[in-house]
Formats: structure tokens, sequence, C-alpha cells
């Protein structure tokens, strides 16, 4: 299938809030449509976009259900997860995928809302974006570097150019290399739970990967599934964002656990990218095409 990409948002066009897993604070969601509204776009809520069902954002029908209405809505030019969590695995496998190849539009999202990005790329080639407007829990406020990267993103036409940082700890992994190709990817734990069923072929991709809060343990038991299980296999570079609240144990790091395995693929490898859980994340098209320069210290989609 050709890979297909949405449009740039224009101001007047409606996005859709949508909670595909855990329930978002109200008063972030409105925090959300503020900034929105003041690029000059429209805010619609999905119908469940408040429920609570346990440590999800409603039952899975609900959730699925308000997924499929904005995928099927030709009003609707964007979709914004207004929060991972927990639970848009379980909703994965039945998007409405004819529908989003007959209107692509962009999702929005990161953590948890990886594993539907994998699945709309595996089933209907549509590049989504991996970012959120996210509310630090310390000022309470969205970052402004953060909103700004999402806004180019969304409606600025243009490459974007994500250079890495050195503050970032997994900056230490960049070896050497250009690598091209499109980029795919996002949470870790998400890339290893849709393996089998909800990952694309990755064969000649940009492997995007970042984490928080996993034991070190976790971390080797996904790594070494999705190697030795082949999802790896004939993978064009590694782009590896920010691996935030890790403790070392018993020695070892994450840094060197991920340079344990990471090193094995024989592949360029760019580290040191602001895109996770971290401080000021930016925003990746993923599903674009894309250039890794190790030595530049630059990840550019085209």
């Amino acid at each position: 299938m050709p890979v297909l990409h949405p449009a740039r948002l224009q101001v007047g066009e409606e996005v859709r809030l949508v909670s595909p897993g855990s329930p978002p604070k109200p008063e972030d969601v409105l925090h959300t449509q503020r900034i929105l509204e003041g690029w000059g776009l429209q805010v619609s809520l999905g119908d469940n976009v408040f429920n609570k069902y346990g440590y999800l954002a409603g039952t899975d029908d609900e959730r699925l259900g308000d997924m499929n209405k904005a995928l099927r809505d030709p009003s609707v030019r964007a979709i914004v997860a207004t929060r991972g969590g927990k639970g848009s695995y379980r909703i994965a496998d039945r998007l409405d995928f004819a529908a989003a190849r007959e209107d692509p539009k962009f999702l929005v999202g990161f953590s948890d809302i990886t594993i539907l990005h994998m699945s709309l790329w595996k089933h209907s080639r549509v590049v989504g974006l991996h970012g959120a407007l996210c509310v630090d829990e310390t000022t309470g406020d969205i970052p402004r570097l953060s909103s700004e990267f999402l806004r180019a993103a969304l409606m600025s036409d243009g490459p974007t150019v994500i250079t890495s940082r050195e503050a970032e700890s997994t900056s230490q992994l960049t070896t050497n290399g250009t690598a091209r190709g499109p980029v795919l990817g996002g949470n870790l734990d998400m890339i290893a739970t849709a393996a089998g069923w909800a990952l694309p072929d990755l064969h000649g991709a940009i492997l995007f990967i970042e984490a928080v809060d996993l034991y070190l343990g976790q971390v080797d038991r996904q790594l070494t599934m999705l190697r030795n299980g082949g999802h790896l296999d004939g993978i064009a570079g590694i782009a590896v964002g920010q691996f935030t609240k890790f403790n070392p144990s018993k020695g070892i790091t994450i840094i060197g656990l991920l340079r344990d395995h990471l090193s094995r693929l024989g592949v360029p490898i760019l580290g040191g990218l602001p895109l996770g859980h971290g401080d000021h994340p930016a925003t990746v098209p993923l599903g674009a095409a894309a250039v890794l320069d190790a030595k530049a210290g630059t990840l550019t989609i085209e």
C-alpha cells in the first residue's frame, strides 16, 4: 500500500479529542482544548472522553466507538488522544482501517497510543504524529516548546528536523553513519506488546524507541524477544529517544543495557533525541520518510 500523508491543518478546521486509553483529568483536557483553539482550530470532544471504567476511559466498545467515529467523520481533520496510560492495546485491532485509508487524518499521541500508530500503519499506511500536549505535573502548564513542536507538525509545511541533545542520557549511544527509511516505533513497551499482531514489518525502517519507569529486566526481556523473534531484522537505523526514571540494577545501567542489545543490530544509532516522557519532548511523524545522520546528530523527516 502507498503511504498516505494527511493534509496539514488549516485555521478553522476541526480537531477531535478522544480517550483511547486511561481516563484524563478534565482540567488537562480543557487546557489542551484552549491551546488548540488558540491556534485557530475548532475542537470537539468524543462522546466518552471523560468516562471511567476502572483504569480505562470507558469500556472497550466506548473507547473504540469514539476512535472510529472520529476516523469516519469527514469534518474531523485530526484526532488528538487526551492521554496514554493503559488500554489502547485492547482496541488496536478493531480500528476502522478502511475509513483511515479513505480519509487519512493525523492521530496525535504517544506512550500507550504507540500501538494505535503501529496498527494504523500496518493496515492503512497512514502517517501519525508521536507527540502530545502534556501538562507538566510540576508547573501545571503545557511546556511552550513542546506545544510549538506539535503545532509545527500539524500546521506547517516543510521538513521536521529533530536534533540530539547532549543532556539526554541516551546521547551516549550515538555511533556513526547514515540511515534512510520511514520512522516507525515509539514506546518500547507498546512495540513489544504489538509484536506478532499489531507490529508492522520493520524492514528498511528507522526504528524509534523510548520508555519510562520500567525495570531494567523488563527492557531486557522486551529487546531480547524483539531481536530473537526476528522483528528487528532488516532495520536501517535506530533513533533513541528519552529513557526516563530508570535506576541502575546490580551495577547495570539502562545505557549499558541498551548498548548491549542495539549494538548487535549493526546499524547506525542516533541517541539523545528529545522524544518521549522527558523534558520538552518534540513531535515526530511516524511512517514518514526520514534521514538519520548520526554524525550530524539529526533526524530529518521529509
